[in-house]
């Protein structure tokens, strides 16, 4: 299939391209990147990209596709129709499925039912520890080789600091990619919410800072002393975010991201115990979040994901404290990618390579260009549209948001996995 994207304002971050340029594309590559087609190219296919942006396909850091396990709270057929309306043409899907993705065969299974050509690519992370308890290491090079790009525990941590010390170890032998949340499990226990004002008044059980960056100090400490690359999913404190720039500095490998909720949102969104607002890591204070958002701008954070986990309307319709965790999120990361780039007021091509190029770089994978030779994986948007967040507009099976009722900027209007055209927002 050969297909022509004209009149479009193409955006890669990877070759810093931001101008009026027509993409060419066959057998599921690029094939050219200008006003000129290649010698002998004839279109199947011309998609008219008129007043949209051209970027690659996003790259989201954390999407649970509720498969295995959890079928009734979402399905892969209903998230990768998500993610494609989203933009988005590859994610990591973390290792808390049912059963746990601790055995190769699990790992194969995941990714051979999400080779169909509309599906996002789906890099799996292998869990760390067996059934993720926190005791017994899997075999990572087994796992590694069945595709997991690399491993970690979810929202679950390892109290024991001598098998995460040795998890480290076993890694960095092979350069294998530590994936892990800061939050001490101790300090964190019982807790809801923000350990803040808002906690206090509505009288919810608190999660304080310091159950993170306590945490993150033991990672990078050990991380320090075993080499290991390491990888602080969900970042959420100003606190947590110093240590990391400090801990760079310092030599330690060291990477981070956040979710699309504690960039937006803070404690104040609770409102009268809000469900949609019951998030793991918690939405932290107002000064917490702002400085998320400086610290994405400035690449202290390196990337953005959405942190998808679609949950059914039986767990969000409960009191706050005993409502499921988690937030729908693949179909919103490209809108509120847009909105966080023009309220910091931000050039395109920054905001877009923390969702593209960026996260591709810590999957390590060949992800987030529009270069020639490159996989055909395209986003093509209407800056100018708006997106309006109802339960109506979400493809994903979990209507569970925050943001209900508002409009963001950006539609998508096509995107292309491997060439192959997986959404087509022109027919809604």
């Amino acid at each position: 299939m050969k297909i022509h994207i004209k009149n479009g304002r193409l955006i890669d971050p990877t070759s810093k391209i931001d101008k009026p340029q027509d993409l060419f594309i066959a057998a599921g590559r690029i094939v050219g990147v200008g006003n000129t087609a290649p010698s002998g190219f004839e279109a199947n296919s011309v998609l008219d990209a008129t007043g949209c942006i051209v970027c690659p396909g996003l790259v989201d850091l954390a999407a649970r596709l509720r498969e295995p396990g959890f079928e009734y709270r979402a399905t892969l057929e209903s998230e990768m129709a998500a993610a494609a309306a989203g933009g988005v043409t590859r994610l990591a899907c973390p290792p808390d499925t049912d059963p746990v993705l601790d055995e190769p065969g699990l790992v194969e299974m995941l990714t051979h039912r999400a080779r169909l050509p509309e599906f996002a690519h789906v890099h799996p992370v292998g869990a760390l520890t067996v059934q993720l308890e926190g005791k017994a290491l899997t075999e990572m090079a087994e796992l590694a080789e069945a595709g997991c790009v690399a491993f970690g525990q979810a929202n679950r941590a390892i109290v024991d600091t001598q098998v995460l010390l040795r998890a480290m170890m076993y890694a960095a032998t092979f350069d294998f990619p530590v994936w892990l949340q800061a939050q001490d499990p101790f300090l964190a226990r019982k807790g809801v919410a923000h350990d803040g004002e808002i906690a206090a008044r509505l009288g919810l059980a608190g999660i304080p800072v310091a159950a993170e960056t306590i945490a993150l100090a033991t990672m990078l400490q050990l991380a320090r002393e075993t080499g290991a690359r390491v990888h602080v999913t969900r970042i959420s404190s100003a606190a947590g975010v110093d240590m990391i720039v400090a801990a760079r500095a310092a030599g330690i490998a060291v990477t981070c991201d956040v979710a699309i909720h504690n960039l937006h949102l803070s404690e104040m969104d609770i409102g009268f115990f809000n469900a949609h607002a019951r998030l793991d890591p918690p939405l932290r204070s107002q000064a917490d979040r702002d400085a998320l958002r400086a610290g994405l701008a400035s690449g202290a954070i390196n990337a953005l994901c959405s942190d998808h986990t679609p949950v059914d309307d039986d767990g969000k319709q409960m009191p706050f404290d005993e409502a499921e965790v988690g937030a729908t999120g693949l179909e919103l990361l490209l809108p509120l990618t847009l909105k966080w780039g023009q309220e910091m007021k931000l050039p395109l091509l920054t905001a877009l390579a923390r969702v593209t190029s960026d996260p591709a770089r810590i999957l390590g994978v060949k992800a987030g260009s529009l270069a020639v030779g490159a996989a055909a994986d395209v986003c093509v948007f209407d800056l100018a549209a708006s997106f309006k967040v109802t339960r109506e507009n979400l493809r994903s099976q979990g209507k569970n948001t925050p943001f209900l009722g508002q409009e963001f900027p950006g539609r998508v209007r096509y995107t292309l996995i491997d060439g192959h055209l997986a959404f087509d927002g022109t027919l809604n």
